[in-house]
């Protein structure tokens, strides 16, 4: 027989899942927005460097030249910032899932 006790703890506990894994949605989504952020700065900023750079160049094996490094340089920080955002949202959804590890096994059965 299930007694009130029991489910009002198991509700308790619920609860208390349920905010842990908000409250670490909420903190990795400002890390990844942070992170998106700096990366969007940074590649404004770059973009700004690049037509600076560009403007001044007199031939144009020059401008191939400066145009190459800065493609060269946008893809390699745009993998390396990728990559970082993607571990982030990797290791959101795990911390996120952690509260609730316990309650998934209960109801699992066993093989």
């Amino acid at each position: 027989m299930i007694k009130v006790e029991e489910i009002q703890q198991y509700g308790k506990e619920q609860f208390e899942s349920a905010v842990a894994s908000a409250t670490t949605l909420q903190n990795g989504a400002q890390a990844i927005a942070a992170a998106v952020g700096d990366y969007t700065k940074k590649s404004f900023e770059d973009g700004n460097a690049y037509v600076a750079k560009l403007s001044g160049v007199k031939s144009l094996d020059k401008a191939i030249e400066v145009q190459n490094e800065y493609a060269k340089s946008a893809y390699e920080a745009f993998v390396a910032e990728s990559q970082k955002i993607g571990e982030l949202y990797a290791d959101l959804a795990k911390q996120a899932y952690k509260p609730f590890e316990g309650f998934v096994a209960k109801m699992t059965p066993a093989r």
